[in-house]
């Protein structure tokens, strides 16, 4: 089975002329030339007429719903691949045909023991909507509550454990084959995908991401997030509520049913900054087959977000870093830029900051020429990333999966509003959390975060002030002296550490 699987792989990769990438390089053995292109000759049949992403993408989609994920993975690593090639895989679309209602009936009584007619007063055995990992039907709770039911692919687990290791295979022979894909580290892409369809394929892992999604926006009119009902929740169904939209790639319905479409975009963009500077916490998988818009009602024109498998999460540290680069782009500092990533540890301590601020002054200039609605921060971030990688900066994950959430964000703001001008958007929102983290704002928040600690603590200042100068010194006279300035040192430091704790104390009560 495995080896007829592998032998299709070789067949439509030669079918489509992927030889064609390798052989464009010069492999690492004369003998491994000559093989392909013996291959090459045998199959003077093909018509490779198409762009090399045309093919690579065509080829994806010929093998199937795995391949087309793969894909997708694939071209959020920008920092890694050539544009074409990245833009083309882009375009893959996770569209698969369902499997039979009868499959998901059996799915949904292994998962709860007993009929479905029992956990649902209907359920409708058409699935709404389809995709490689799980499908997905309506279905009335005995409450009356609408809810959506999302399946696993009964046996899926087993396909992509047999299909990963084919990838594994195939990403150790394109190491070995070509020059360039080592520095393309296919191994570390599937082993990232790997990591990406794990958390896919547990159900209650995206139920947790979608709960504390709407946690987040739990009283914003921008966002809506379904409701999770974890008592029907198992690792391979995730029941939630049903909501009622139209998909936002839907342009023309969207401006009949009178939605505001240029106030739809600049709440695209602030929903986008919340999420990662507020939150540290996004929706990382923001394409349009997973936004609806409501568009009756009060909330009209409120987004709706579906589909958490993929989730992305930023420390305080990767905030900061992002804010400060953003920014520093903004008024073109870009000494700030190469100190930022130096500074976070992510470029080498011994990077030269000025060669570092020339490369990235070389990328950036150009782009500033044009008018500020039509430069994308998602291209700019794109560069920095292709740049550092000369600088031998490791690109951390977690930026790769925001990197491509913001490429989504900024592509939807701007089919809605051609006119939209991203930073000026941004900017405030960058410039307001920048004040709240090192300004006074940022101060007060942290005194007040500390404040139950400081309480615990200050009782005791006294007693150890009091200890400290009391103790009885100890050794001959040289000893003495020692021990009588370690005292006086100790001494300023708790006199000082006391002032400041009631400094901040009566800050915090003052401004709270």
């Amino acid at each position: 089975m495995r080896l007829l699987r592998l032998l299709k792989i070789l067949l439509t990769a030669s079918r489509y002329g992927l030889d064609q990438m390798v052989l464009q390089h010069e492999p690492a053995t004369g003998l491994a030339r000559t093989l392909l292109r013996m291959v090459v000759a045998l199959q003077f049949w093909r018509n490779l007429d198409a762009p090399r992403a045309v093919r690579l993408r065509q080829a994806l989609e010929s093998l199937g719903p795995l391949f087309v994920k793969f894909g997708q993975v694939l071209s959020t690593r920008r920092d890694l691949l050539p544009t074409d090639i990245a833009d083309e895989l882009a375009k893959l679309q996770d569209q698969v045909p369902p499997f039979p209602s009868e499959q998901a009936m059996a799915e949904l009584e292994r998962a709860y023991g007993r009929h479905v007619d029992q956990v649902f007063a209907s359920f409708s055995r058409e699935p709404v909507a389809s995709a490689s990992v799980a499908q997905v039907h309506f279905a009335t709770l005995f409450d009356g509550r609408e809810v959506a039911v999302k399946i696993l692919r009964p046996g899926i687990e087993r396909i992509i454990i047999h299909d990963l290791a084919l990838l594994q295979i195939a990403a150790g022979l394109l190491e070995r084959l070509w020059p360039d894909g080592r520095r393309l580290k296919p191994r570390e892409v599937v082993g990232e995908f790997e990591k990406h369809l794990g958390d896919e394929l547990d159900l209650m892992r995206e139920a947790s991401n979608c709960s504390q999604l709407r946690r987040n926006f739990q009283d914003s009119p921008l966002l809506a997030v379904p409701e999770v009902h974890w008592e029907w929740c198992t690792h391979s169904v995730m029941v939630m509520e049903r909501m009622q939209g139209t998909p936002i790639g839907q342009i023309d319905e969207l401006r009949a049913r009178g939605v505001d479409l240029k106030a739809l975009s600049r709440a695209g963009v602030e929903i986008f900054f919340t999420q990662v500077f507020r939150d540290g916490f996004f929706h990382a998988d923001m394409h349009p087959g997973n936004i609806f818009v409501v568009t009756e009602g009060r909330r009209k024109g409120q987004y709706i977000a579906l589909d958490f498998g993929i989730v992305g999460t930023l420390t305080d540290v990767d905030k900061n870093y992002l804010a400060q680069n953003f920014l520093a782009f903004f008024r073109r500092d870009y000494k700030r830029v190469a100190l930022a990533h130096i500074e976070s540890g992510w470029a080498p301590a011994d990077t030269r900051v000025d060669e570092f601020e020339s490369a990235i002054r070389a990328v950036c200039e150009p782009i500033f020429d044009k008018p500020l609605k039509d430069i994308s921060i998602g291209r700019i971030l794109l560069r920095l990333f292709q740049t550092s990688r000369r600088f031998n900066v490791e690109i951390q994950p977690q930026l790769v999966l925001l990197q491509k959430t913001l490429l989504n964000i900024e592509g939807l703001g701007r089919q809605l509003d051609p006119e939209l001008d991203l930073w000026q958007t941004a900017k405030p929102f960058l410039e307001r959390w920048m004040s709240e983290q090192v300004g006074w704002r940022g101060f007060l928040r942290s005194v007040r975060q500390e404040a139950p600690n400081w309480a615990q603590i200050l009782p005791q200042l006294p007693r150890l002030l009091h200890q400290s100068l009391t103790r009885p010194p100890t050794g001959d006279v040289a000893a003495l002296q020692d021990e009588l300035s370690r005292q006086r040192r100790r001494q300023k430091w708790l006199l000082a550490a006391i002032a400041a704790l009631l400094t901040m104390l009566l800050l915090l009560l003052v401004y709270r």
